[in-house]
């Protein structure tokens, strides 16, 4: 079953792919606390709590990431990279959320640690079955 008020960030550039991300969301009848980063560079000040995230109440760790590979700054494997080296955040599970079917991205994104690699656009569907199995204890989770 989906925790009520999963905290999530997703990183994406392009409003039009929050649109319809969110619109997935309220298809899919999820209930979920969503934290936007328009960049790589914003994204990794929110994962570190710099700056305007310094407040971890009003801008909790994610417990779920929905990155998108293509971004401003600094690219989803570099943040990826990062929160391979960050102890802190290694608990936080990323799913990749691109328009890049490269199997070259695929492949470095899950050796970098995401759980799951979705070619946009993402489907009520989709977003329901990857937030599902993400809430399951880990050893059920089968990618």
């Amino acid at each position: 079953m989906i925790q009520e008020g999963k905290i999530v960030l997703l990183v994406e550039d392009d409003e039009n792919d929050v649109f319809f991300f969110r619109r997935a969301v309220g298809k899919a009848g999820l209930e979920l606390s969503l934290h936007l980063a328009s960049d790589g560079e914003e994204a990794l000040q929110y994962l570190n709590g710099n700056e305007k995230y310094a407040d971890r109440e009003m801008h909790p760790l994610p417990e779920v990431i929905f990155l998108d590979l293509k971004l401003p700054y600094v690219n989803g494997l570099e943040i990826l990279e990062h929160i391979q080296k960050k102890p802190a955040l290694e608990k936080i599970e990323v799913v990749v959320l691109t328009s890049s079917p490269e199997d070259r991205d695929r492949k470095r994104a899950f050796e970098l640690g995401a759980k799951e690699y979705l070619v946009k656009p993402a489907t009520p569907t989709t977003l329901l079955q990857i937030l599902a199995a993400l809430s399951r204890p880990k050893a059920e989770v089968k990618w």
